[in-house]
């Protein structure tokens, strides 16, 4: 098999995973309105799948860094499935916060062996692994579509209808697996753990997603409100904002996977950081429909370095490339995310604007944190069967 094809096939399966991520969100609304939740206690089920999914994705990690683990992708994609097609099912709100959580773990499961497989499946390029990680922005992004298509003109009675993706994502990794046999991947698992682990390193750079997560989730949470806010009240202007901020996020994870092959990763994410300096001090202070542009410009600056940062941290641990894919895909972006209700209460006590304006400093730390990080030395994975290379 082609490593595009591994690939095409492996973003496809991270968007039918990373559906449900989304899906959680999306489902709120229908909770509270069948079940009357309040706010606090719809809050509550998001709370419990993300928190728990990022926490626990670093421990999977280390799992898969003592043995290889590729049943992981299918059993964990349909697990992340099960759980959100059984939690419309039950009025029970402690069962619902179970099979979320169920799902939350599946998730969690999937990202650090799907992060290893993809990287020998790219063959050491940063391209391929953007594409790998556009997939799971284009799924989060579906997951609202998905969950409307199932149930928007039913009742919570059609979650099961949810699992579809599921199945898809778990159908779609079986040729993947079978090419990347055991023997195959415990030769490459060999030449990718060459070299002294970077501690120091890794951790300056977790800090540095650790502050790309704050600014994305603090605008991903507001900017809906905020665009309503300076454009006299329109619900159209928060609609198109909140598109633009996932539409710049496609844009740029391809992009920094296109600049990575041809300059290092290191160059390329202090370059994507300074951007987003700029681009999000015109989120804030510009009025009027530009506001539009510097949203597109910020999730753009935001996601060149996402998968970089991926591979980046991995290349810091070669000894412990699932430690290293848990971290920087999981329990940074939960810390990120634990921000968001200190700038709503901040919010609450001042004015939107105010609340967004720390923002600006965080990708300046990041891009100072970059400052001080080499580019770590790459081992390439080298398969065992050459046939299996592109012509």
């Amino acid at each position: 098999m082609r490593r595009n094809t591994s690939i095409s096939l492996l973003a496809l399966g991270h968007a039918c995973v990373d559906i449900y991520q989304g899906a959680v969100a999306a489902l709120i609304p229908f909770f509270v309105a069948e079940r009357d939740y309040g706010y606090a206690v719809a809050s509550g089920i998001v709370l419990a799948a993300s928190l728990l999914s990022s926490v626990a994705q670093p421990v999977f990690g280390a799992l898969t860094d003592r043995w290889a683990l590729p049943w992981l992708l299918p059993v964990s994609t349909l697990l992340g499935g099960v759980g959100i097609a059984l939690s419309g099912l039950s009025g029970s709100y402690g069962l619902t916060l179970l099979f979320v959580a169920v799902s939350g773990i599946g998730v969690a499961a999937y990202h650090p062996e799907a992060a290893r497989v993809a990287r020998l499946a790219s063959r050491g390029s940063h391209s391929a692994m953007s594409w790998f990680s556009l997939g799971g922005n284009i799924g989060f992004a579906l997951a609202p579509i998905m969950v409307s298509a199932a149930i928007g003109h039913g009742s919570l009675r059609w979650t099961p209808l949810l699992v579809l993706p599921a199945l898809v994502g778990a159908a779609l990794c079986v040729p993947v697996l079978r090419t990347l046999a055991r023997p195959q991947a415990d030769a490459s698992r060999t030449s990718t753990s060459r070299g002294a682990d970077d501690v120091a390193s890794f951790v300056k750079l977790s800090l540095a997603v650790v502050f790309r997560s704050i600014v994305f989730t603090g605008l991903s949470t507001f900017i809906s409100l905020y665009a309503q806010q300076r454009m006299q009240g329109s619900t159209i202007a928060g609609t198109v904002a909140l598109f633009l901020l996932f539409l710049g996020g496609a844009v740029g994870s391809v992009l920094g996977g296109s600049l990575a092959d041809r300059y290092d990763r290191i160059r390329v994410s202090r370059w994507s950081y300074l951007l987003s300096i700029a681009a999000v001090t015109g989120v804030v202070c510009t009025p009027g429909p530009a506001m539009f542009l510097f949203v597109a410009l910020t999730s753009a600056g935001l996601y060149v370095p996402f998968s970089l940062q991926v591979t980046l941290g991995q290349d810091y641990l070669p000894s412990r490339i699932g430690t290293a894919s848990g971290v920087t895909l999981g329990l940074t972006v939960s810390i990120g995310g634990l921000v968001s209700p200190l700038l709503g209460h901040l919010a609450d006590a001042t004015s939107l604007q105010t609340a967004l304006a720390p923002l600006i400093a965080m990708p300046a730390l990041s891009w100072l944190l970059l400052r001080t990080l080499p580019e770590p030395a790459v081992h390439k994975p080298q398969h065992a069967a050459p046939a299996r290379q592109d012509a």
